[in-house]
């Protein structure tokens, strides 16, 4: 399943949406996009599992591309 993950760059910064970004990751479930992220220093807002029409949708989008992890 592909998973959308909403993010900031840095984990002590209070979310602030004009500094949100995303990133597109293939995982079972949610416990495992956070596993493969832990990583990374960046602050997790939320996880969103894509169904195949969101999916679709996104995938026309020229910022999407699927984050090898």
């Amino acid at each position: 399943m592909i998973f959308k993950v909403l993010f900031q760059e840095h984990p002590d910064e209070v979310p602030t949406r004009e500094r949100t970004k995303s990133v597109y990751l293939e995982a079972d479930s949610i416990r495992d996009v956070r596993q493969k992220l832990q990583d990374k220093r960046i602050n997790i807002e939320y996880i969103q599992p894509l169904t195949e029409a969101h999916l679709a949708y996104d995938q026309q989008s020229e910022d999407y591309q699927l984050e090898n992890v």
